[in-house]
């Protein structure tokens, strides 16, 4: 059946206004050649487009004749605000970008384990509106936040999750309460990260991967057939609570450590490289396990290399390149053995061992946990690095709120 005149109208406006945001500014005769619309359509969309406030002059193509279709059509990008939101049990980070995705303004804010729920959420939410204000944004129209925990499938909504602080979920409704007019989501900081490493990242060529979130914590996203998988309860990837050979306990339905967590969490992590003489002095910016991986990398690295020595850093005791490379050999002999769980039963094909962790590994890390999966399984699969690391949140949670926002702006008028 064919589709009514009013409904070809929307999906040619929205088939424009995404080649817009996807190739950037172009010319109504660009448009024409890229959507096989005719002339008269593509003039009377753009004059729609235009009149709503979507779309605007933003130059020209520069053609010896000038013409109207030399004029150069780009989306309005301070037609809305957007706010993402990395939410750790140690603080908060924020960016605030235009309906582009350009990065207007951005923050942090340490949140120490002794602060209250209504201090940590004031401090939260203070930062957010101050971070607004300085993107020259007088309302944010999408916020979207990224938080370790199960996100409600029927709800959208943060569960209550022992280990976590309350805060967490307090800040999602006082966020929607001090900005009525903002839509605000949350979803769980793995699953955005996955997003943003397809779209971004070390995935961008795969429709299936899962991604091993490699932080403080431990977790995993499933992408199947270009689909995040959440799971009946939106558990899918908690991975932390995987009963795996090499602990000293089994996990408990309230508490992970016994399970996967307790050989790949940071604080296993570190113990592993203390074991190996790797020692590194921790940051406040990253978990302390990406500093000894990195520095153990480097170490293998430089000594790969033409006689060279790597560089001290202050703080940092660089071991011989014997221990770092046998600390990384066990490193990757604990993560093989989730990973290898993963492939049994999923079959990704590839798998992104992400967060600050991976991304620190990088290929040598990744190289060593491939060569274990591929003596423990029949299925083929390849490891790869991080290419975004602990930014992948942040940047998922700006690439979910400005897809919310285009969804509502580009739709077509109600009737």
């Amino acid at each position: 059946m064919p589709a009514s005149p009013s409904t070809a109208r929307a999906i040619n406006d929205r088939l424009a206004l995404r080649l817009l945001q996807q190739e950037g500014p172009l010319t109504a005769g660009q448009l024409k050649q890229l959507t096989g619309l005719s002339r008269p359509t593509v003039a009377d969309l753009v004059e729609r487009l235009t009149a709503s406030a979507l779309i605007t002059v933003v130059g020209e193509a520069g053609e010896q004749r000038r013409g109207p279709n030399a004029k150069l059509y780009g989306i309005v990008a301070d037609r809305a605000h957007l706010a993402a939101l990395d939410v750790r049990t140690e603080g908060v980070s924020v960016i605030v970008s235009d309906l582009l995705g350009r990065v207007l303004a951005e923050a942090s804010v340490p949140i120490a384990d002794d602060t209250g729920t209504g201090p940590a959420v004031e401090q939260a939410v203070t930062m957010v509106e101050r971070v607004a204000k300085e993107a020259g944004a007088d309302r944010l129209h999408t916020v979207g936040i990224g938080a370790p925990g199960l996100i409600d499938p029927a709800t959208g909504e943060l569960r209550d999750s022992s280990g976590l602080p309350e805060w967490h979920r307090r800040l999602v409704a006082a966020l929607q309460e001090r900005l009525p007019e903002a839509r605000v989501s949350v979803d769980n900081e793995t699953n955005l990260a996955a997003v943003a490493e397809q779209r971004d990242g070390a995935a961008r060529d795969r429709d299936t991967f899962v991604l091993l979130w490699l932080g403080h914590g431990t977790g995993a996203a499933v992408v199947l057939d270009g689909a995040l998988r959440r799971g009946a309860s939106g558990g899918t990837g908690e991975i932390g609570f995987l009963p795996v050979p090499g602990t000293t306990a089994l996990p408990s339905a309230t508490d992970c450590e016994g399970g996967f967590h307790s050989l790949a969490g940071s604080a296993a992590i570190v113990e592993l490289a203390r074991e190996h003489g790797v020692t590194v002095e921790g940051t406040a910016h990253e978990p302390a396990a990406a500093g000894v991986v990195r520095t153990a990398v480097a170490r293998v690295v430089g000594a790969a290399g033409e006689a060279g020595a790597v560089p001290t850093r202050a703080g940092i005791a660089v071991p011989e390149a014997g221990s770092a490379a046998r600390f990384l050999d066990a490193l990757a002999d604990r993560l093989a053995v989730g990973v290898a769980s993963v492939v049994a039963i999923l079959d990704p094909g590839c798998l992104v061992l992400g967060g600050e962790v991976g991304q620190a590994g990088g290929d040598e890390l990744a190289g060593r946990v491939a060569e274990r999966v591929r003596r423990m399984s029949p299925l083929p699969t390849e490891v790869r690095a991080s290419a975004l690391g602990g930014g992948a949140v942040l940047r998922g949670a700006l690439l979910t709120a400005r897809d919310g926002a285009q969804d509502d702006l580009f739709a077509p008028p109600e009737r």
